[in-house]
This record gives C-alpha cells, sequence and structure tokens, in this order.
C-alpha cells in the first residue's frame, strides 16, 4: 500500500470529525478483517507496542511508504511499525512457499512459530524465501514491519506449493454435499460446499450401482468440476445408485470421497428383446414358443396378416409364460407375429418377429341323411352331399358285429370305398347272408381332415343284408 492509498483508507475508515477536524482515531478493537484478508495495526514506535494508531484491512501485503508518515496525519516520518495478522482455513495444508522482502525489518510467523526473522535496519531491501509445511485446517499468520530511518516498504506473500513432485497431501474431502433427483427428467443434481485449499482446482464425481463397489466416473475424463454443483443422468432402471464427490488439487492429489448420496432411478428400461422365437401350425392354431427374458413380467402378441397392409394388432397381454396359442388364427393364412418382453412396470422391449401359415385343420362336417336299403345286388346308399368348398372325397364305411367267443362282442369298421365329391348315393355288393351291419359315410377335405371313428358326431345307419333263399 502506498502512502497515499492508506491515507486515503484512514481517512474514511478510521477518522471521524471532531471541531470541524479530521482526527486519527483508535480503531484496533472496532475493525474486523474478514479472513483471509489481513488486518493490519499501525503503532508510532518499531515495538509494535501500545494502542495502534491505525487499524484497517489489507487484502495483500505490498507496501512501499516511501519516506514518509504512511497515514499522512497519524505516524512519524521514521520509527514506526505495522503488524498483519490473519486466521483461516488452510483446508488439508501442505507445502507451501513463504515469500518475504522489507527495508527495514520484517518478522513472519505461523501459530506463533516464527518463519523468517530479518529484523534490522538496512539501507537496501532485504528478501528471503522458505519452504513451510502447514498443517491441515485453520491457522494464523502475523507480519510484524519495522522502519527506521530512510525508505520504507515491505511485500509478504504465501502461496502453496503445487509441484506433484513436492506436494503429496490430498485435499480434504468435500462437505455439505446434497443430492436432488427430478424423476420426470431423470436428472441428479449434486451440490456441495467450496472446499478450504489454496491449491484447489476442482472436483470430479463418481457414481456406482448399490450392488457393487466399483465407483465409475461420470463428470468430464478430462476436465474438472469448478463450480459447486454438477447434473447427471444415471441409467433409468430403477436401481439404487450412490454419488460420491472427491476434490482435486493443482497438483493432481485427489481427496478421499465426500459423503455417499443415494438415489433410487425411475425404471425406463425394457427387458431385452425375446430370443429364440418359433411358430408351430395344428389344430388349435399358430403356437408360439420363446425363451425367458430376465426382468420380464410378462409378454405381448401382436400379428399382421403377411404381405398386406392390414394394422399390426396385439392379439395377447399379459403371457405369463413362454407359450401361446393364436387360437383366432383363420385357416390357409399367413400371419407375421411379434413378441416383447413387459417388465413390472410396463417397459415393453423390441419386439421379435416370426412368420407361420395356419392351414387347414378343420373336418368337413358330418355326412347327413345317410339311407341304406338292403337289394339283392347290394346296400343301396344315400346321403346329403356336403356343401364344403374344399371337399375332396367321400370315405365308406362298413361296421360288422364281432364276437370273440367269451361273450364279449364289439363292432368292427372297415373302409370299403373312396367316391368323388359329386357322390351322394353308393351302391355296395356285399354278400347276400343275412347279417346286420352299419354304414357310415365320411366326408374328406383337400386338407385331408376328415371325422375319425369313433367320432360321435359320425352318423351309422343299421341294415339288415338280404338273405341267401334255402334250398328245396
Amino acid at each position: 500500500m502506498t502512502r497515499n492509498r492508506l491515507s486515503a483508507l484512514a481517512t474514511t475508515a478510521a477518522l471521524v470529525a471532531s471541531g470541524g477536524l479530521l482526527t486519527a482515531t483508535p480503531a484496533a478493537a472496532a475493525v474486523t478483517c474478514a479472513s483471509p484478508v489481513w488486518k493490519a495495526e499501525y503503532y508510532a514506535n518499531t515495538t509494535l507496542t501500545g494502542t495502534p494508531k491505525l487499524t484497517t484491512c489489507d487484502s495483500v501485503i505490498a507496501e512501499n511508504y516511501g519516506t514518509g508518515d504512511p497515514t499522512g496525519v497519524t505516524l512519524p516520518r521514521d520509527n514506526f511499525s505495522v503488524r498483519w495478522s490473519l486466521t483461516r482455513d488452510f483446508g488439508s495444508g501442505g507445502p507451501f512457499t513463504f515469500t518475504a522482502e522489507a527495508q527495514d525489518g520484517i518478522r513472519v510467523s505461523l501459530d506463533g512459530v516464527r518463519k523468517i526473522d530479518l529484523w534490522r535496519n538496512v539501507s537496501v531491501t532485504q528478501r528471503k524465501t522458505v519452504a513451510v509445511t502447514v498443517p491441515a485446517g485453520r491457522h494464523t499468520l502475523r507480519v510484524d514491519y519495522a522502519t527506521w530511518t530512510g525508505a520504507a516498504n515491505v511485500k509478504f506473500g504465501y502461496t502453496p506449493n503445487t509441484s506433484p513432485a513436492t506436494d503429496k497431501v490430498r485435499p480434504l474431502a468435500p462437505v455439505g454435499a446434497s443430492l436432488a433427483y427430478d424423476r420426470t427428467l431423470n436428472k441428479v443434481t449434486v451440490k456441495w460446499a467450496a472446499n478450504k485449499e489454496m491449491d484447489h482446482a476442482g472436483y470430479r464425481l463418481y457414481r456406482r450401482p448399490a450392488t457393487t463397489t466399483t465407483w465409475s466416473r461420470v463428470s468430464s475424463s478430462t476436465a474438472l468440476i469448478t463450480g459447486t454443483s454438477y447434473v447427471n443422468s444415471p441409467p433409468a432402471t430403477g436401481e439404487r445408485f450412490l454419488y460420491e464427490l472427491r476434490a482435486v488439487d493443482r497438483a493432481g492429489n485427489e481427496s478421499p470421497g465426500g459423503a455417499d448420496l443415494t438415489v433410487t432411478t425411475v425404471d425406463r428400461t425394457a427387458p431385452a428383446a425375446p430370443t429364440g422365437v418359433t411358430a408351430d401350425d395344428g389344430a388349435p392354431g399358430v403356437t408360439l414358443t420363446w425363451q425367458p427374458v430376465a426382468g420380464a413380467a410378462k409378454y405381448h402378441v401382436h400379428r399382421q396378416r403377411t404381405g398386406t397392409t392390414d394394422p399390426v394388432t396385439q392379439v395377447a397381454t399379459g403371457v405369463t409364460g413362454t407359450t401361446w396359442t393364436d387360437a383366432g388364427a383363420a385357416e390357409r393364412t399367413a400371419y407375421t407375429y411379434w413378441v416383447s418382453a413387459v417388465d413390472a412396470v410396463g417397459n415393453a422391449s423390441a419386439r421379435t418377429a416370426v412368420t407361420a401359415t395356419h392351414d387347414d385343420w378343420t373336418a368337413p362336417a358330418a355326412v347327413k341323411g345317410l339311407t341304406a336299403t338292403a337289394h339283392e345286388d347290394g346296400v343301396h346308399l344315400a346321403w346329403t352331399p356336403n356343401t364344403e368348398g374344399d371337399l375332396k372325397r367321400y370315405e365308406v364305411f362298413k361296421a360288422t358285429l364281432w364276437d370273440d367267443g367269451e361273450g364279449g362282442t364289439a363292432w368292427v369298421a372297415h373302409r370299403v370305398e373312396y367316391l368323388l365329391p359329386t357322390a351322394s348315393s353308393y351302391v355296395h355288393g356285399s354278400a347276400a347272408d343275412g347279417e346286420t351291419v352299419l354304414y357310415a359315410v365320411i366326408a374328406v377335405d383337400t386338407a385331408h381332415n376328415m371325422l375319425y371313428i369313433p367320432d360321435p358326431a359320425i352318423e351309422w345307419v343299421e341294415v339288415t343284408e338280404l338273405g341267401t333263399p334255402a334250398e328245396g
């Protein structure tokens, strides 16, 4: 501080109007300087004793008083002194460089322990630089200066040594961290109090799932966070995540992690798409089968007629197993099916496609109106023609009564003829032995579907064949 600058401060900060004149007022107890600003006390002697003539605040110690009263109104031109003091938080501490220069004397102390002592009357500026290891936490620095005669100047500075080869002290872990989570945007905002380190460079933010112990850095891999907040979007999987903040100094040392902050995210992550999807056609319909999907609570099925512009329609919801049969598929129709996995909160996976054609599995209706009449040339059959458009043929069956010789009997049927689909009558030239038999006519379609014995829908008619005339 030059003499003129200090004089102006004294006028505004420590002088009061009295009887029309400005008079210096001792203000040692009245002035408070917020750390890390220096409190400066000016004495009208070289022993720093008595009541200070002036107390003020200095952001730095860098003064050139010249050859006169530094206040211009309260101190002698020679033989005065100044004491600067401050108490501040040095964070984790570490290696520092103290640099002093003065004409005349200067002494520097840390917590009452002298680190620099150049207390003598000199005619040129004297200088000294020392390396000091400052412990972690709050400490008090004091700089005493005295000038006896001649020119007066003083300068002092303290700076952290940020050489990676020298500074091996990790910063203190960040404190005062808090976390806020926006579920709509799936964004985590972490805020914290600024670190006290003088060589502070920035912060790194880490995250890990609660199920692991491995941290991953979520802030930039190259740049440090320089503010006191950071926004991150965690995986929207419904998992619980932990966040940890670490401070970094200019030597590259990283602090331990601060208090872990926990968040449970919304679940917007769909399961994997089903694999191994197959389609098998059968009488009930097209049956789809797939492999189970991890995290799936159910499955959805969509379909569309292959090669058409029909809309894709959801045909099954809430399928909890890994198979489903489309009983509503139309016969002789090709379909494309899509299967998707759905988790417990409704996230649906990508769809896996498979194609299948549902064939004709429906037998023609039972032949109706069947009659059987015995004639000399055989049994005459007649029936009402079926109306199916895919009719391929009729098959005629005859059943005879079988006796097992032990009192048990059963009807045994066998096919006796194939007929064109246009037929509606038939004469079976059976032996004229007077036996009572059964006849049935069964329709068969082009897909070879037919009713099989002993389907109750088949109509059997009973007839007694004509007997052979007795010889006279």
